[in-house]
């Protein structure tokens, strides 16, 4: 098997360029330090941090995992207790905290272009909750979490990469998204509870304690995605509105200064209540080493979208960082990355890898896992211990990056897109006498120039309106529709008028070949067209009327001239409603 090391060798051939914006990027020197509006290192250069969230790895939440509801680890692992026992339980744990980020998904990350890495720390894994402490008001500290931490670090040493250090589930939970934070509401939350918070401070000072001086160490991202109604409660939960957030601002005060008694090196990253945005009450700061983190989801990427954040960053005099951002579609993803770079805004993507296409690592589910989610959801019957042990070793033995699925046309729109229209084969198309191109390997690149497609990405933030922006959700993540077969293979679907596909293809030599198109429709009215580098074919294609969307029939285009040598090959949906399987060339 290929290991992933491999795979990302072939990858950066490809795709990573040296240099995409005008803005200094460079192997960094030093410790990173707030410079007014910059984010540098010692040599005072600009550090544009390019990084990825490792979501899912201390923290689980139960959308990465194909769970909907009640989604919080704690009751996630309740759940598979209640399959495997207690044993089983902890035997999977151990799997997933072993497979899930190893030295091999840091080395793939640095070779496809990223420089930093955030780390979603649970605090469970560092230190005792205060329920659990044998001593009331004292800090046990575990040994599992430091070292976890320990090893990332060496391997982003190792890869010459920041490490962001974020406290994603901070003791008690710290909002009303509960799957976020792991929160048991059955407990008090962090502020309902001073021991809670006394806790978290004491553990963000052990933390800067043990990484003061390590350099690659990047900043300390001290509290996750605040969400929580101080004023009102009732009609403000996850803290949109709040006015003040005296609490909040005080607790971050209190961790920065148990942060600055044994380290006064590291950038202190802070987040605004409502998921990070709400930044009322917290000015002025406090800290001449400070950043301010901003996350985005499902809104538009034009440079009103980003005033806000950076009329606080000018305000302020303080950089700005996209602590999270992503699930969304390719071309959401080039253009905010587009945005925040032109703006000289780092970013870090959610997450890197889970169940599902729009990240760059796709984790495989298998047949006994699917038995456990079917039970989950009320529509099968309970597993087997057998097969619930079966279905989670396996899940957990696919979290290896080499066992995963790699989405390279997710890192191509992170990596290569923002910075170019240039067009690239998304797979190898040598035609030769009989060669079949599949419709679902169009080129690699942007909206407009790869392909065209009407409906793109999620927006629902900026436009109130939910829009799928794919609608299969397999296989590739730009914005043509893509379906799976029965049988485990791929096709476009769900094709409207005006949309198209370009594919390089590489004519082995010249010649007259048929040109076999196999199509599904249930409309009388489609028809295609196939432009050879701008150059339209005759006859335009009518779609036959197979039935329905799934059966597939071929039609023919007789007597086509090829001449060898690479060329640009385009399918036009003159008239939109059916789906397109593949395309075959016949000499």
């Amino acid at each position: 098997m290929i290991n992933s090391i491999k795979i990302s060798i072939i990858f950066s051939t490809v795709f990573i360029l040296s240099c995409f914006v005008n803005i200094h990027y460079s192997n960094a020197q030093g410790f990173l330090r707030a410079d007014g509006k910059k984010i540098v290192n010692e040599n005072k250069e600009n550090i544009l941090l390019r990084g990825v969230g490792l979501g899912g790895w201390m923290l689980q939440e139960g959308y990465m995992l194909g769970i909907n509801n009640e989604g919080q680890q704690h009751k996630i692992k309740q759940r598979i207790t209640d399959l495997v026992g207690e044993q089983g339980t902890k035997v999977f744990y151990n799997n997933w905290l072993s497979n899930h980020t190893r030295k091999a998904d840091i080395d793939s990350m640095k070779v496809w272009g990223f420089n930093s890495v955030r780390l979603p720390m649970h605090y469970n894994l560092y230190t005792l909750s205060i329920e659990e402490e044998p001593v009331k008001g004292q800090n046990t500290w575990l040994e599992k979490g430091f070292s976890m931490t320990d090893s990332l670090l060496a391997w982003c040493k190792a890869n010459k990469m920041y490490l962001i250090l974020d406290l994603h589930a901070a003791p008690g939970g710290q909002g009303n998204d509960f799957n976020i934070s792991d929160r048991d509401s059955s407990k008090p939350s962090l502020w309902d509870s001073e021991a809670n918070q006394q806790k978290t401070v004491a553990l963000w000072r052990k933390l800067a304690e043990r990484y003061a001086n390590e350099a690659w160490i990047g900043a300390y991202d001290i509290i996750n995605e605040p969400n929580w109604g101080f004023e009102d409660p009732s009609n403000d939960k996850n803290g949109i509105k709040e006015k003040k957030n005296a609490p909040l601002r005080k607790l971050m005060l209190d961790i920065t200064k148990a942060i600055r008694e044994v380290d006064q090196k590291h950038i202190v990253i802070i987040e605004g209540n409502g998921w990070g945005n709400n930044y009322n009450g917290i000015f002025p700061l406090w800290d001449d080493n400070m950043a301010l983190s901003f996350h985005k989801y499902w809104a538009y990427n034009d440079q009103a979208s980003a005033k806000g954040m950076i009329t606080i960053r000018d305000e302020q005099n303080v950089p700005i960082w996209l602590g999270e951002t992503g699930e969304n579609s390719n071309v959401w993803f080039t253009e905010a990355i587009r945005l925040f770079e032109k703006n000289n805004i780092g970013w870090a993507w959610w997450p890197l890898k889970k169940l599902g296409n729009n990240n760059p690592v796709q984790v495989k589910s298998n047949h006994e896992y699917d038995v456990i989610l079917n039970y989950w959801k009320g529509d099968g019957a309970k597993p087997t211990a057998e097969v619930a042990k079966s279905g989670l070793k396996k899940l957990a033995d696919d979290l290896k990056i080499e066992n995963g699925i790699i989405h390279y046309d997710v890192l191509d729109a992170m990596i290569r897109q923002p910075f170019s229209n240039e067009t690239k084969p998304f797979k190898n198309n040598t035609i030769k006498k009989n060669t079949t191109i599949y419709a679902v390997d169009y080129d690699l690149g942007i909206n407009g120039f790869a392909y065209f497609d009407k409906d793109t990405a999620d927006y629902h933030v900026s436009t109130g309106v939910n829009t799928t922006g794919n609608k299969g959700r397999v296989y590739r993540n730009d914005g043509v529709d893509i379906s799976k077969t029965s049988k485990d293979s791929y096709y476009v679907s769900h094709i409207e008028t005006g949309e198209w596909l370009q594919y390089t293809i590489d004519v082995e030599r010249a010649g007259i070949y048929t040109i076999v198109l196999n199509l599904a429709s249930k409309d009388v009215n489609g028809r295609l067209s196939i432009a050879i580098n701008g150059k339209q074919l005759e006859p335009m294609v009518n779609i036959p009327n197979t039935g329905d969307y799934t059966t597939f029939k071929t039609v023919q285009l007789k007597n086509i001239r090829l001449n060898a040598g690479k060329q640009k090959l385009k399918v036009f949906a003159n008239a939109g409603g059916f789906n397109f399987n593949y395309i075959r060339f016949i000499e």
